[in-house]
């Protein structure tokens, strides 16, 4: 995963708002408790921290996946 294909499947899974305010405050044990955002500053790699945010805020497998979805069946809602 790139950093710009992180930043898509937040605004994509959490919405834009919400999910850039989580990415800024939310503190992900998984992340010795940075946020996304200084983790991601850190040199953390995207997808560790994705998988940190999908496991702290429970999301399900869809969630999880969704940047490996094909971009059309995202677009029709799929």
């Amino acid at each position: 995963m790139k950093h710009s294909e992180f930043w898509t499947v937040v605004d994509e899974v959490l919405g834009p708002a919400y999910g850039r305010s989580l990415a800024a405050d939310l503190a992900l044990p998984a992340l010795g408790g940075r946020t996304a955002v200084a983790a991601l500053a850190d040199g953390v790699a995207p997808g560790s921290v994705w998988a940190a945010v999908c496991a702290e805020m429970d999301l399900d497998d869809r969630a999880r996946w969704h940047h490996r979805t094909d971009p059309d069946e995202r677009r029709r809602g799929r």
